[in-house]
């Protein structure tokens, strides 16, 4: 690994104006970096990207680097790519083994982060740096939240969540589990100890129903159920994903992974009405995942999945799904898992006053990431719905900004 990587940076062109960074949602300093690694700072190189991006470590992993960094590289026109995540991994998995002890400067201030996914942690970490008292609270046994319980072990190491949860405590970050907010503890109960602000990252946990006859047999689960603990299912040889997103693929894969040996994804279009990316398509492919496109589901029975057949036309330039009426048929399968989306859950809006909603149930927020309650921040999914890690870390980076000036504005 480690001579591909230095074989793929000494290709860096080291471009006056890298397209590559200006490809990538945190704007990451590839070209800098990649120079300060060739020139034996690997260290200063990690620091450099985990000060710009405190999730480099997992961005380098899950992006879509190929709409992205690397599908801006201008070696990509002719040729290959600079393969840019490769390298930000080594670099940024290599940093978090140095873990600094040095003793950050406390302000006394307290700042609550709820939720102890993507924009959780990137909100804690740079909090934390300018010197306030963070602790999270974090509704699972475990911090990460979409990052551990939403992304399989294969795509993201549960190793590299240790390294940043050692991170975070070297910083003196308090890590509260196990605690639900919005039941036994409330907002006004955080703001009552002592908090300045309060940060809420979430996610959307609540999995979206399909809203069909069957859907509470016993061979029918969520997606964002299965995710957490695929061990626990017994899913048995054959079984039927419903959907054809990023997590749809996930799932599939997943089940590959678990003991199933026919695993399908069914989806109402055909392969160019597809959501999720190309290069996950491809994988499942080449894992044995099937596809059983223009099929829609109607019910679910003992046997499986009762579908109706679909065809696709094309109507002033867009695409309309058709039934076929009397083409119904059972797909046989022996469980079905539905990965349709998923929406945030209400335990802490319920429970508190002044937190205004969308119609979807997304905390509303204005464009720093304020909430209808002064003190109240928020981003992530639970504000945009189900995104790609790096799009909250873009986002939390400005509302971290926004947090800290408004803890500073109380005291003028």
């Amino acid at each position: 690994m480690g001579e591909f990587v230095i074989k793929e940076a000494k290709r860096c062109l080291n471009c006056k104006k890298p397209n590559c960074k200006s490809g990538c949602p945190v704007n990451t300093p590839i070209n800098e970096v990649i120079e300060m690694f060739l020139q034996g700072e690997i260290l200063e190189a990690g620091e450099k990207l985990f000060n710009n991006n405190p999730l480099s470590v997992v961005c380098s992993l899950v992006c879509p680097h190929e709409k992205q960094c690397e599908g801006h590289c201008v070696l990509g026109k002719k040729n290959n790519p600079v393969q840019i995540s490769a390298i930000e991994n080594y670099i940024s998995d290599y940093y978090l083994n140095f873990i600094n002890t040095e003793v950050i400067s406390r302000n006394g201030k307290k700042i609550a982060i709820i939720g102890s996914g993507p924009a959780g942690i990137c909100i804690a970490f740079i909090l934390a740096a300018k010197g306030y008292n963070i602790t999270i609270f974090e509704a699972h046994d475990n911090i990460g939240g979409v990052l551990r319980y939403g992304i399989p072990e294969f795509r993201l190491p549960k190793s590299v969540l240790e390294k940043l949860k050692e991170k975070l405590i070297s910083m003196g970050i308090k890590i509260r589990p196990n605690t639900l907010i919005g039941s036994s503890i409330t907002v006004d109960d955080i703001f009552r100890d002592g908090y300045k602000a309060i940060f809420i990252g979430t996610g959307v946990w609540k999995a979206t129903a399909i809203g069909i006859k069957g859907e509470t047999f016993g061979h029918v689960h969520y997606a964002i159920d299965y995710l957490k603990n695929p061990k626990s299912y017994n899913l048995g040889r054959r079984v039927c994903i419903i959907g054809a997103g990023n997590v749809a693929m996930d799932v599939a894969r997943t089940a590959l992974r678990n003991g199933s040996r026919e695993v399908f994804i069914m989806y109402r279009g055909g392969p160019e009405g597809i959501e999720a990316e190309p290069v996950e398509v491809e994988y499942a492919k080449a894992d044995g995942v099937r596809f059983e496109f223009y099929k829609a589901p109607i019910e679910f029975v003992d046997e499986g999945v009762k579908y109706i057949k679909t065809e696709v036309e094309e109507q002033q330039g867009t695409r309309k799904i058709k039934v076929l009426e009397g083409t119904e048929e059972i797909f046989k399968v022996d469980s079905v898992i539905l990965a349709i989306g998923q929406g945030p859950r209400a335990n802490i809006v319920s429970n508190t006053k002044g937190i205004e909603v969308t119609e979807k149930g997304l905390i509303e927020t204005n464009e720093v990431g304020g909430t209808t309650r002064e003190g109240v921040f928020a981003s992530g999914d639970v504000v945009t719905g189900a995104r790609t890690v790096v799009e909250a870390v873009r986002v939390s980076k400005i509302v971290a900004q926004a947090i800290d000036e408004y803890v500073q504005s109380l005291e003028v």
